[in-house]
């Protein structure tokens, strides 16, 4: 009855989205990528489910793709701190930066 009971809550149960950036290179050389993950795996977990771009700051490329940012937060995905503040910042999506 216990197993009955949480793979019937596990159903009901949505994920919670995230848009972060998640560090891909090694210790002074400073890559992310742009990812969407489910909010419960941790950054460097490496799980995720769509990457969205990546950043170079060495080089200073950066890549986005744009629409299916747009895409993943009208779903419902919710950008972290950062990536909100960048999406504003390249005009991607309307609103004020947060601290």
């Amino acid at each position: 009855m216990r197993f009955l009971t949480s793979r019937l809550s596990s159903a009901t149960i949505s994920l919670m989205l995230k848009i972060r950036l998640q560090r891909v290179a090694r210790k002074h050389i400073p890559i992310f990528r742009v990812v969407l993950t489910d909010s419960k795996n941790s950054t460097k977990s490496g799980r995720f489910h769509e990457v969205l771009g990546s950043f170079n700051l060495k080089t200073d490329e950066k890549t986005l793709n744009a629409e299916r940012v747009k895409y993943w937060i009208s779903k419902g995905a919710q950008p972290s701190g950062t990536m909100h503040n960048y999406l504003v910042h390249e005009k991607i999506i309307a609103g004020k930066k947060i601290n």
